[in-house]
């Protein structure tokens, strides 16, 4: 007979780990008499990550006390207590192995349906003192699972535990869990977990991209896992392409158009993309790596990026003095996942300075398309000696059914024309948006500098523009992702601390810092990446999740521990990756 064997709550609370606090509800402690089941949580109980944990599909947490004795003799452990799994109830017989998604459970006087298995992170590693914990769960095939509260009401250890319905598919939370997280992700299983209604909408959407991904053929990676911004892997290393012209497109932007040596085609880019760029300024020195945006049209035969002379850049200043026609560029594969979204929603493109290169070369693709979409083209500029591509952009919305244009000079000069130069003095924001009409269902694509895009982001999200629909790119970096970690301060990317003087070069190419690896300092490029203050994206940081999967631009690397499915090809684990060689990591 299946019993309910303990209820646990806990609220979240604040604690030290790695010198940094973490914010966590995976303390769980068991409960005297009984407890009122809510439709979200159980009364006392709180989850401390609400967007990995909790919610309506994540309400109740629930773990096996024959997963604690396997535990038990593999850890060889013995000071397991109720809750120790972060579960909320603990349970006799209930495996994972034979209990399906969308099974159906009376205990006490509530109701529960089972919606997914347990998303594993690295909070339950701290709670079990084993930082291989979450990989461990997922490949014992011991997860433990959700449940949905259909029927509000009070349990207590000790309730009989009875199963009342069932899906129409049977798949199990082991089967459910391998099929996301282990390799071999069959079509015919992905059809049969997606006609689970009972299955949670975030797994739903991940065999949903798995399946798209098996019907286009790819070959490598976990599509229902990869984050966006390793969406689109690139084949790793560096082309040296000729140097064919250079054009001033204004007092501070300079244009290079390149194109292979030997007359081959070049990688295809996906409007929004862009290249890293490889320089050594000086015999002997440091080399320079910088990601610059395709600013052209799309062409097999030719990039063209654009690049700002910033005061003082290094590698900025070292092209425009150094590089000549008939020169070469070290130029890596099109990379990122900014690019233009299909579909008949219309298309904000909205950009200040330089940020106008990605979207440009979406208008580009539209243009060259004869697209009937909406388009609005937004660009604040300084003057009209700092506003690049001027006469190029009147020329493609020329070519658009429903193109229209805004230019906001935040400083005109004496000699820049109203209503023929730009439109408005000043910058944009909401008020500008509601006079303009911008659409609320368009899809957005924002660039320019930070400051600019938070302003806008917030303009935008103000007028009712849905977050989805807001695409940022970010030039010298990526958006983090450090689940429950508080209070950390933010700071510029720079080199460690007492960096090593030898062993690989990392270089993590968008953040433009390069330092020796230090094996003895480091366990993964996670952990460098950290001591460096570089951006990145991590959940669980043993290979399960994939949220860190960047871009491997150049070199190679080995793991330890072995992830549970390999990342596509062009692209690395930085959790659990270690360089053998001098590596560009597209970070």
């Amino acid at each position: 007979m299946a019993r309910l064997l303990s209820v646990n709550v806990g609220l979240p609370r604040d604690i030290v780990w790695k010198e940094r606090t973490v914010h966590t509800g995976v303390w769980k402690n068991p409960v005297t008499g009984r407890c009122r089941v809510g439709r979200l949580n159980l009364e006392g109980d709180g989850q401390g990550d609400l967007a990995g944990h909790g919610g309506e599909h994540r309400a109740v947490f629930v773990y096996q006390i024959e997963a604690y004795r396997y535990w038990q003799e593999q850890l060889k452990r013995s000071d397991f207590v109720y809750g120790q799994f972060g579960e909320n109830f603990t349970v006799e017989e209930l495996p994972d192995d034979v209990v399906c998604i969308g099974d159906r459970f009376q205990i006490g006087t509530a109701l529960f349906e089972v919606t997914q298995p347990r998303v594993t992170c690295f909070r339950v590693g701290i709670r079990m003192n084993e930082p291989r914990m979450a990989s461990l769960l997922v490949s014992s095939r011991r997860p433990g699972f959700y449940f949905r509260v259909l029927r509000e009401g009070e349990v207590g250890a000790g309730d009989e535990i009875v199963k009342v319905g069932e899906a129409a598919e049977r798949m199990t939370v082991a089967e459910i869990d391998a099929l996301l997280y282990l390799p071999n992700h069959a079509r015919d299983r992905l059809e049969r977990a997606l006609r689970i209604e009972a299955l949670s909408p975030g797994w739903h959407s991940s065999f949903e991209a798995l399946l798209h991904s098996e019907q286009n053929g790819a070959e490598t990676g976990n599509a229902g896992l990869a984050p966006a911004a390793a969406a689109h892997p690139a084949s790793s290393g560096f082309q040296s392409l000729v140097v064919t012209s250079i054009d001033r497109e204004s007092a501070d932007v300079l244009s290079f158009a390149m194109q292979s040596a030997d007359g081959n085609q070049l990688p295809a880019a996906l409007p929004g993309q862009y290249v890293v760029v490889r320089m050594q300024p000086a015999a002997g020195g440091p080399t320079l790596f910088r990601s610059y945006s395709l600013s052209g049209p799309l062409s097999s035969e030719r990039y063209r990026i654009s690049v700002k002379i910033e005061p003082g850049s290094a590698a900025g200043n070292h092209l425009r003095e150094h590089l000549r026609v008939g020169g070469r560029l070290d130029v890596s594969s099109p990379r990122g996942s900014f690019i233009l979204q299909p579909g008949e929603r219309p298309i904000v493109l909205l950009s200040a300075g330089i940020g106008a290169t990605p979207v440009l070369a979406m208008l580009h693709a539209l243009a060259a398309a004869g697209s009937t979409r909406q388009v609005l083209w937004l660009h604040t500029a300084r003057d009209g000696q700092h506003h690049p591509f001027a006469g190029e952009v009147r020329r493609l919305m020329g070519a658009l059914a429903n193109g229209h244009s805004y230019i906001c000079y935040t400083r005109p000069e004496s000699n820049d024309k109203t209503g023929e130069d730009f439109n408005a003095t000043g910058r944009f924001s909401q008020s500008v948006f509601d006079e303009l009409g911008l659409p609320r269902d368009a899809d957005v694509f924002l660039c320019g500098p930070a400051q600019f895009m938070a302003d806008m982001k917030e303009a935008l999200t103000a007028l009712g523009v849905a977050p989805e629909r807001i695409h940022i790119e970010i030039f010298n970096g990526s958006e983090s992702m450090t689940p429950g970690v508080v209070g950390a301060m933010t700071r510029a990317p720079h080199p460690p601390s007492n960096e090593a003087n030898t062993g690989p070069l990392v270089s993590f190419a968008r953040s433009g810092v390069s330092a020796h690896w230090g094996a003895s300092r480091y366990a993964s490029i996670l952990e460098m990446a950290e001591a460096c203050d570089v951006p990145v994206r991590w959940a669980c940081r043993t290979g399960v999740c994939h949220n860190c999967e960047s871009g491997l631009v150049s070199g190679a690397v080995v793991y330890d521990p072995q992830p549970l499915d390999n990342p596509a090809a062009g692209n690395l684990l930085v959790c659990c990756s270690q360089p053998t060689s001098d590596v560009v990591i597209d970070l």
